[in-house]
């Protein structure tokens, strides 16, 4: 009889590592085993309170019960079909998904950088067949700061030499812009313009915020300027900032929204480009597609999300248990914060650089059984399950407060 295999330890785990996976990542040094709600464990069994939520792909949480369970009665059915048949699942995804976020169509496809991919294809075409710009001169504005995913076409017109130093040639036809710039952004578009791609709020960069007023200055300008207002609305979107998308809080109605992360429940990947019918419309088929995009799996998960965001419940816990973190964190100002950036249920916390950079504020935090994530400098980013109880919000905020203060 096989002895059972040996469990192997966090550090073992982490050593293990090494030697066989690609050196893309640097990982907090917690190895999570399991999961629920908000609290995930480590292989040693002890918990952590997770503030990154997968950077809003675990919007409602570790393995909520409604997604499990149309994960699994979807494992029992069927799970791929490729875009080459029809079925059943499909319809209702894209029918509920259009209303949730009053949209006319949706394209489906699996991760956050396909959907930016596609919505760049999707404007270029639109900008050929229905713009009348010249072959091969249709041009994209997108703003400094950004972060819009990691494959060779988005780094390429990334500020982030982190991103881009080795991964040249770059694809040609973007122009880059200062965020939170309408003079700089209407500078820019001209006759060739396509569309204006951002993020309503820049996660990456340390959840930057935009003045009030710019994102329908964005619209206003590209309406008059004939061409489309594309919103990545990957990271902020599907409840994270108290509205259902980000774009919502200055009531502005993009051309094209960029949809991830949160879509897929946390079990798997589902994203989507939705728009008007006279965009996303100028698709014909063969000029793009998916194997895995709509997926029966990715359709049954991603309508149980739609159904959780369709009763406003998140939205609302956002909205509220917002207001509880934007007050605990101005109590932290001039106590170790220098300053924060919060919407909803999202923040980018600024911590005095002599307290430490941001990976050691977070490998502090770890330690008292909090996760959260830093991005540049000694900033470091909140963004809990819209699950997460005010009660465990305030037990993280005094936890910050302990590692900065004491």
């Amino acid at each position: 009889m096989t002895a059972p295999a040996r469990a192997r330890g966090s550090q073992e785990l982490i050593r293990a590592e090494e030697p066989v996976l690609a050196h893309n990542y640097h990982p907090l040094p917690v190895v999570v085993a399991r999961a629920e709600g908000a609290w995930v464990e480590d292989v040693e069994g002890r918990r952590y309170l997770d503030m990154l939520a997968g950077y809003s792909a675990l919007n409602f949480g570790h393995r909520h019960p409604a997604l499990v369970d149309a994960a699994h009665r979807q494992l029992d059915r069927l799970t791929l079909t490729s875009r080459a048949f029809h079925h059943d699942r499909l319809a209702g995804f894209a029918e509920r998904l259009a209303a949730l976020t009053g949209t006319d169509m949706v394209l489906p496809m699996n991760t956050g950088a396909e959907a930016v991919e596609s919505g760049i294809k999707v404007a270029r075409k639109w900008a050929y067949d229905v713009k009348g710009v010249p072959a091969d001169r249709a041009t994209i504005v997108v703003a400094a700061n950004n972060f819009h995913g990691r494959t060779t076409t988005i780094v390429g017109f990334s500020t982030d030499e982190t991103a881009r130093a080795g991964f040249g040639p770059f694809t040609p036809g973007f122009r880059v812009v200062p965020y939170n710039d309408l003079a700089a952004l209407e500078e820019a578009v001209d006759e060739t313009t396509a569309a204006v791609l951002i993020e309503p709020i820049q996660g990456e960069a340390g959840v930057l915020i935009p003045d009030d007023g710019y994102l329908a200055g964005v619209r206003e300008l590209t309406r008059r300027a004939g061409c489309l207002f594309v919103a990545d609305e990957i990271q902020s979107g599907l409840g994270r900032t108290g509205h259902t998308l980000a774009v919502e809080h200055e009531s502005v109605v993009p051309d094209v929204v960029l949809l991830g992360k949160a879509l897929g429940g946390g079990i798997v990947p589902v994203s989507a480009v939705v728009g008007s019918r006279g965009v996303l419309g100028v698709l014909r088929p063969g000029e793009h597609g998916s194997t895995f995009g709509g997926n029966p799996l990715a359709a049954a998960v991603g309508t149980a999300v739609v159904e959780l965001l369709e009763t406003g419940e998140f939205q609302r816990r956002a909205a509220e248990l917002g207001a509880v973190l934007r007050e605990g964190l101005a109590a932290l100002v001039g106590r170790g914060v220098v300053g924060f950036r919060a919407r909803g249920l999202w923040a980018g916390v600024d911590v005095d650089p002599a307290l430490g950079s941001g990976r050691e504020i977070s490998e502090r935090l770890m330690r008292e059984g909090v996760l959260v994530k830093d991005t540049h400098g000694s900033t470091i980013r909140l963004a809990p399950p819209l699950t997460v109880t005010g009660e465990e919000l305030r037990g993280a905020l005094g936890t910050l407060e302990k590692v900065l203060t004491s």
